[in-house]
């Protein structure tokens, strides 16, 4: 694939009004979620429950792609069509997920880095015949004493620009993840401080490892304070903090970003992306790459019954992805 070719992809993923779904759970991840509905975590349930994500109907208004599990990516629907070619028909990018999950980093108690690079090409090179467009690796980043560590912030930067040199070796469109976590007592000043230091130094990986910015998406965590901080931030003081840290370090040359919800309530991740856009325009479209703040809502309904509530389910996916397509233009109002 051309660098014109990834260019067009990554501009895709980023249309106006647009966002991507992740739906990108492990089996042991949705295993956690099935069990907050009393949904048994067998193979055919993970299929349906992503059919029933994957088909709602005019989903394709608002969502330009979705990241897929690898489980997911080559499964089908119950009548027998891939869930990449039902994507692909109706202009939704497929995605996939392609770390291996944090691991701890030996030295450096209480940090993790994530793993995955040992036969990454051949995966990609597997995933780009299935249908995949883009990929996805996540690396998670800690706030707590003196974590993190300028080491633990190095190796998973550099891991990431490993990973994206070789997705567009590929012809895949790489979306790099470094999650700063909501966990922890941190407020909205020291949370700056390490998204700003992690994203200067993935972008001067990027830039070590020859990777091509503009067929490059990032997925980037908000800028606002820990969950167990006392002084919580309003969507106002959120948007401020994290459009001057992306000002900072993000260069006006990638396509797009693409916010994590990382924990935040549904209603929150989309005031706050909306609070963004209003204070626009900015150098690179900002839209969302939401799983459970697209999800949670949706599974609940279709746990309590599935056939019953298909079609519910549906609509409330519909519903979520509309008012984050308007948040993505800084249209969205609360309760409209």
């Amino acid at each position: 694939m051309s660098i014109e070719q990834l260019e067009s992809i990554a501009q895709a993923m980023v249309a106006p009004g647009k966002g991507i779904i992740a739906i990108d759970e492990s089996n042991n991840t949705i295993k956690k979620r099935f069990d907050t509905v009393g949904v048994p975590n067998t193979e055919e349930n993970r299929r349906a429950y992503r059919e029933m994500l994957l088909t709602t109907p005019g989903l394709n208004q608002h969502i330009s792609g979705a990241i897929l599990y690898d489980e997911t990516i080559r499964q089908s629907t119950k009548a027998g069509v891939p869930f990449t070619k039902l994507m692909l028909d109706a202009g939704i990018l497929p995605g996939i997920k392609v770390d291996r999950g944090p691991f701890p980093l030996a030295g450096f108690p209480g940090e993790l880095v994530t793993e995955g690079l040992d036969g990454l090409r051949e995966r990609l090179n597997e995933y780009a015949k299935l249908g995949a467009k883009f990929a996805k690796w996540r690396a998670v980043i800690t706030i707590s004493g003196d974590s993190p560590s300028g080491t633990c912030i190095e190796a998973n930067c550099h891991a990431l620009a490993r990973y994206a040199a070789l997705c567009q070796e590929a012809g895949i469109v790489p979306m790099v993840e470094p999650e700063v976590l909501m966990d922890g007592a941190h407020d909205i000043d020291e949370c700056y401080e390490v998204t700003e230091a992690t994203l200067r130094s993935l972008f001067a990986s990027l830039y070590e490892q020859n990777v091509f910015l503009e067929g490059t998406i990032l997925k980037a965590s908000m800028v606002l304070a820990g969950k167990d901080c006392p002084d919580q931030s309003d969507s106002e003081d959120v948007a401020d903090a994290t459009i001057r840290c992306l000002k900072a370090a993000v260069p006006a040359s990638l396509p797009g970003i693409v916010f994590l919800s990382g924990g935040q309530s549904d209603e929150f991740a989309t005031a706050n992306l909306n609070a963004m856009n209003q204070q626009g325009p900015h150098p690179w479209p900002l839209s969302f790459s939401y799983g459970r703040a697209m999800q949670q809502a949706a599974l609940k309904l279709w746990g309590k019954d599935m056939a019953a509530n298909f079609a519910s389910a549906q609509s409330t996916v519909a519903q979520r992805a509309r008012e984050n397509g308007l948040a993505a233009l800084g249209q969205w109002k609360k309760g409209a």
